[in-house]
């Protein structure tokens, strides 16, 4: 076995940027952080034999980046006709207005402030650009915002924030919650039992080659993390930053403001559910 095979979701190695599957490739931001692990995934999508592109999360305003997404594409003899977002952080929309300048295309979102256009996103819409088949996935918990896109073709679904190539993403309180967040999940999960989906093209970090794998390390760690913050709370640590302090020690602290809203989250569902 090998060392990503073992790892939650069987991440594949190697550069990040480029082809994926058939009609996914990435082109990759250049804002590493902690927060965005290697950069925004920037998914150029098509059907092979298509001329026309749909491009999911064009990310920063980075101009090298929105430039270089035109120019994958172009590469590849494809003109971007289409552009969608997973959600409004600016580290995968807030380049999406400038890119629609640069591609004369529409941005579709579920956050009408996000749209260039008259079209939004929702549930159960089928985008059919060029002949590809992209399914709307609602998927609301990191924010309320949150969208997946099925690929149906591909075996795939591109997860933007809601499933990570590496690690775990935040559930964004006031406006992520974890209720919605869990239920999220099980329909990503779904997906996997039901419909054929086996690889995640995630928002950052590395493509996942074991989707239903992916889901129930995301489910297993959500009820882990809620069942220390429980238990941190039964002791006497009741604000986010105690509880933070005491349950994510594991976790870098440069990402402990981060962790602090999903505590935020966590703290609002136990006490929902009668638990604390």
């Amino acid at each position: 076995m090998t060392e990503a095979a073992a790892l939650p979701g069987q991440p594949r190695g190697g550069v990040l940027s480029g082809p994926a599957t058939a009609r996914a490739v990435n082109v990759l931001a250049p804002n590493a952080s902690a927060m965005t692990l290697d950069g925004t995934n920037t998914w150029v999508v098509a059907e092979p034999d298509s001329d026309l592109a749909v491009v999911i999360d064009p990310g920063p305003l980075h101009e090298g980046h929105l430039a270089e997404v035109v120019a994958a594409a172009e590469r590849a003899g494809k003109r971007v006709a289409l552009t969608l977002l997973t959600h409004g952080h600016p580290d995968h929309a807030e380049g999406a207005a400038r890119f629609a300048e640069l591609t004369g295309s529409k941005v579709r979102a579920l956050d009408p402030a996000l749209r260039l256009g008259d079209e939004g996103l929702a549930a159960g819409d089928v985008i059919t650009t060029g002949g590809l088949e992209l399914r709307v996935v609602p998927t609301p918990g990191h924010t309320a915002d949150s969208l997946c896109f099925h690929l149906p073709a591909d075996g795939a679904v591109l997860t933007g924030d809601t499933i990570l190539g590496r690690g775990t993403t935040m559930v964004a309180h006031p406006d992520g919650r974890l209720g919605d967040y869990l239920d999220s999940l099980r329909r990503l999960r779904s997906l996997t039992v039901d419909d054929g989906v086996h690889t995640v093209l995630p928002g950052h970090g590395p493509v996942l080659e074991d989707a239903q794998g992916a889901v129930e390390f995301y489910l297993a760690h959500r009820a882990s993390r809620l069942a220390q913050v429980e238990t941190a709370v039964e002791n006497g640590h009741t604000t986010a930053s105690d509880v933070v302090a005491h349950v994510y020690a594991d976790v870098d602290r440069s990402l402990w403001p981060a962790a602090q809203l999903s505590v935020h989250a966590q703290l609002e569902y136990l006490k929902e559910h009668g638990l604390i």
